[in-house]
């Protein structure tokens, strides 16, 4: 049996001082230590993640063994992060709340891994995931926003989004309201270190 997987996804703009990142290092750090062989694999999506566009839309639509060299090429990022999914046992998100949704740069993550046949699929009983069997953990830090609460547009989305690929199994680790209370970082932080018990 191959070892495991763990798929920690960055997404803060920040690549010092983020809160995001320091919890999906602690969380992948936690897991590590129930499980020392498994193999961690750092996917940063704060930069350079392009938006859907009429040749990627196009592309996508075209039947696997119709698709032209360029359309192949349209699609190669999207296939290597669908394949990092499919290959994980874990996925760590860190989800910085901004203006109370998730970054423009984490949407454009989930608009290139949300792909019919190859993540989802139509039935007739409607859309099924296929990443079954997977643990999510979402690390979340906000300046004001309180995670669970009506003004939070983005862990509802995300947890949608993860059980529409099938991914039902998903725990939140919240550093919110850090603007009004810093200590909730370090709650989080003491989360992340029982994550392993």
């Amino acid at each position: 049996m191959s070892n495991p997987v763990i798929l920690q996804i960055d997404a803060s703009a920040r690549k010092s001082g983020s809160v995001t990142r320091e919890l999906t290092g602690a969380i992948a750090t936690q897991l590590l230590t129930s499980s020392p062989t498994a193999k961690v694999l750092i996917r940063d999506v704060s930069q350079n993640l392009p938006f859907l566009d009429e040749e990627w839309v196009g592309a996508n639509f075209t039947d696997p063994s119709e698709r032209t060299t360029e359309q192949r090429l349209k699609l190669a990022l999207s296939d290597t992060l669908v394949a990092e999914l499919k290959a994980a046992d874990t996925i760590v998100i860190g989800v910085p709340i901004y203006n109370f949704s998730i970054p423009a740069a984490l949407k454009a993550w989930v608009d290139l891994i949300a792909r019919a046949k190859e993540t989802f699929k139509y039935t007739e009983s409607g859309p099924v995931g296929l990443l079954e069997g997977k643990k999510a953990y979402l690390a979340v830090a906000s300046g004001g926003t309180k995670v669970g609460s009506e003004i939070d547009f983005a862990i509802n989305y995300l947890k949608h989004m993860l059980g529409f690929v099938g991914v039902t199994d998903v725990t939140v680790i919240a550093a919110d309201q850090l603007m009004m209370d810093p200590a909730n970082q370090d709650a989080a932080l003491a989360q992340t270190r029982e994550l392993a018990a």
